[in-house]
């Protein structure tokens, strides 16, 4: 189950965001990191642009439009499957 746009605007510095497709070496889902203020419109409710950061130098804006693409829990990105191997 994606974020919704309520979600999206609760969001606070800080927050861990987990990406639906890409997946890191070991299976796991990409950490995004909230990276500063949700930025917010008064005349445009439905807009919302997050600062995200991810791996260690990148750098993106989340927006309304690509709010499918992040989870609020790594088990919702794996959507059921377990991918990691342990032991």
């Amino acid at each position: 189950m994606t974020i919704t746009l309520q979600q999206a605007k609760a969001l606070q510095r800080g927050d861990t965001l987990y990406h639906v497709t890409n997946r890191n070496a070991d299976g796991s889902p990409q950490r995004w990191k909230v990276n500063g203020m949700v930025r917010t419109w008064v005349r445009s409710p439905g807009r919302v642009q997050i600062p995200l950061k991810y791996g260690l130098y990148n750098y993106c804006y989340l927006t309304g439009e690509d709010l499918n693409l992040v989870c609020l829990t790594e088990e919702e990105a794996l959507g059921g499957r377990i991918t990691k191997v342990f032991g």
